[in-house]
């Protein structure tokens, strides 16, 4: 079975297509009243914006949109890297996060390929709160669930049904966290990941897949504030 798994995600790894990283500004603003609501996005791939032409139509963008619907200004920021995991994000793109009253952040898929433990992954959460809130001062933190990479077109069985089972445990150990004060868990429903909502490389979000994320985050915001 070992061997299988190993071959399967070698196979995975030369066929998948390499999408680049949204083009353009990592940085912007929504325009609307009032002095503008910060949101900085922080994470992996997804907030690199892979899958999507520019940031505008990736997840950071579609958020601040989403957040903008009652006419209030958001201000927004993308710090994400392709291939980061929690720990890397915690050590080189945290600190680049700029004030903000509000971070949300998106990890968990390459800490499931890389076989992260869930007391690991939530070790390397809190750690990356408790950095944040060291810098930023008590900013709300909302942990975006770890997609359900059972829904992965781009994964065959069963390296799909083990990354499956990790990701599972590895957002519940996200959900852990978010006993914090301050910290919000959102998980990601299963149905949001329907094969339309795939870049041509069947693993990262296309826009249509970004902006019903940023939908599902926005709903559970209003509801937070």
């Amino acid at each position: 079975m070992i061997l299988l798994l190993a071959a399967q995600a070698v196979y995975v790894k030369r066929t998948t297509p390499r999408l680049p990283g949204a083009a353009g500004p990592v940085d912007g603003v929504v325009a609307g009243a009032g002095e503008p609501f910060r949101l900085a996005v922080l994470g992996e791939s997804t907030v690199d914006g892979v899958g999507a032409a520019t940031h505008e139509e990736a997840l950071t963008g579609c958020l601040a949109r989403e957040l903008a619907t009652g006419g209030r200004a958001v201000r927004w920021q993308a710090v994400g890297r392709t291939g980061a995991n929690a720990r890397t994000v915690r050590a080189e793109l945290a600190p680049l996060v700029e004030p903000a009253d509000l971070v949300v952040i998106a990890l968990g898929v390459n800490d499931t390929i890389e076989l992260r433990t869930a007391a690991g992954y939530r070790r390397d959460l809190l750690a990356l709160v408790v950095d944040l809130r060291r810098r930023l001062g008590p900013v709300d933190v909302v942990l975006a669930g770890v997609p359900p990479m059972a829904r992965f077109p781009s994964l065959p069985r069963p390296l799909r049904d083990v990354l499956a089972a990790r990701s599972t445990a590895l957002d519940a150990a996200a959900a852990a966290v978010a006993r914090v004060p301050g910290v919000t868990h959102v998980p990601m429903a299963p149905g949001l990941l329907d094969p339309a909502a795939f870049a041509p490389d069947r693993f990262h979000p296309g826009p249509a897949g970004y902006a019903r994320w940023a939908q599902t985050l926005a709903a559970a915001l209003s509801v937070i504030k």
